[in-house]
């Protein structure tokens, strides 16, 4: 129950800091026109956190209590039924290829690896170059990367 109660706690805490968090960002913004009522802005800022501050930690603690108050402790299956693992399935995906290098012997008889499209690449007529990342040498022969060379934006 210690367990429950105190990962109960965290979530909450958690959710709630976040939110006051965002809260504070927008006081931060807003807090500049107290400046115009000629009111010094650091010390509203101050108050105006503190009281959400207190507001915050009544709310914890109320939203806690509802969340202990509606739980149920079940017990634990038996140790046999406990110790069965769902089958795992390894996958590593080559990042430039996009490739599954733990798959099984036909996959990559199946799916191309790309290099089709840039063997059919024609250094004079950019219109079959197809998709050409900004990182490849340029298909035009020039020996620079795409993106300095005809992937330039204007």
């Amino acid at each position: 129950m210690r367990y429950v109660e105190k990962s109960i706690l965290l979530q909450t805490l958690d959710h709630l800091w976040r939110e006051h968090l965002v809260m504070l960002e927008h006081l931060r913004q807003v807090i500049g026109l107290r400046g115009y009522g000629q009111r010094d802005p650091l010390n509203e800022y101050k108050a105006e956190a503190f009281s959400l501050f207190e507001a915050m930690v009544a709310h914890l603690r109320e939203a806690v209590t509802a969340q202990l108050m509606r739980v149920e402790v079940v017990r634990a299956p038996p140790a046999e039924e406990a110790s069965k693992l769902p089958y795992m399935e390894a996958h590593k995906v080559d990042p430039t290829t996009g490739e599954d290098e733990m798959a099984p012997a036909l996959a990559p008889m199946l799916v191309g690896n790309g290099n089709e499209a840039q063997a059919e690449r024609k250094p004079s007529d950019p219109s079959s170059w197809g998709k050409v990342g900004r990182n490849e040498v340029c298909p035009c022969g020039s020996g620079k990367k795409f993106k300095h060379c005809h992937g330039k934006f204007g």
